[in-house]
């Protein structure tokens, strides 16, 4: 699976100000910096995501998928610790 396709895939359903992807074969990791996240408990980040590539992962295209959701101000401190 293109790593394109996963950060379009991403894009259409969260409106997030940054989305990283790394990884090849059907194993990736995402960061995905978005407010859509405010309030959400990590948990629900995640679903979120996964949501997102749901069709992905059942067809096998995606086996494993290591996520980091960020707000906004959350990503603004984790860079500066350069996290993720």
């Amino acid at each position: 699976m293109e790593l394109e396709t996963i950060k379009s895939l991403i894009a259409k359903q969260i409106n997030a100000k940054e989305i990283k992807v790394s990884g090849e074969g059907s194993m990736f990791d995402v960061t995905v910096v978005s407010d859509e996240f405010e309030g959400k408990t990590p948990v629900k980040k995640q679903q979120m995501v996964y949501a997102t590539v749901n069709e992905q992962i059942k067809s096998g295209d995606i086996h494993a998928l290591s996520i980091k959701a960020y707000t906004e101000k959350q990503w603004q401190t984790a860079s500066k610790l350069q996290i993720g």
